[in-house]
């Protein structure tokens, strides 16, 4: 097993039926956003962004709202990407990931088109 399979593992625990549903691609979109990032953070990073992006979209985020089970595993990704983010990324990057999260549901809440969640994403990830 190698360390980013045993990085992965742990932090994907109890969520092994999204990575087949989307994560992993989102997952791989991301790891090309961070290259500029230290290679030990870039995967942990990478996973962080892509659970935001899972996880607002099981919340059904501007849209009905989601059953409660898709709302609790929604959750669970946004809970698991903030401790990411806390071990791994910088305080801008936290901060810019708490943003884009506030820009993506004041814009829900508001009834207002929305950037992309994976532009103010990727946007975040190069917070400085």
């Amino acid at each position: 097993m190698s360390a980013s399979t045993a990085v992965l593992e742990r932090d994907l625990g109890r969520l092994e039926g999204l990575w087949a549903d989307g994560l992993s691609q989102s997952y791989r979109s991301y790891l090309e956003a961070v290259d500029d990032h230290p290679k030990d953070r870039q995967e942990k990073l990478a996973l962080a962004a892509a659970l935001v992006e899972v996880g607002l979209h099981l919340q059904g985020l501007g849209q009905r709202a989601a059953p409660p089970a898709r709302l609790l595993m929604g959750d669970l990704c946004l809970a698991r990407s903030s401790r990411i983010l806390t071990d791994a990324a910088s305080r801008a990057i936290q901060i810019a990931f708490a943003r884009a999260v506030e820009e993506l549901s004041g814009a829900a809440a508001a009834h207002t088109e929305s950037p992309s969640v994976r532009d103010l994403l990727i946007k975040a990830l190069r917070a400085k």
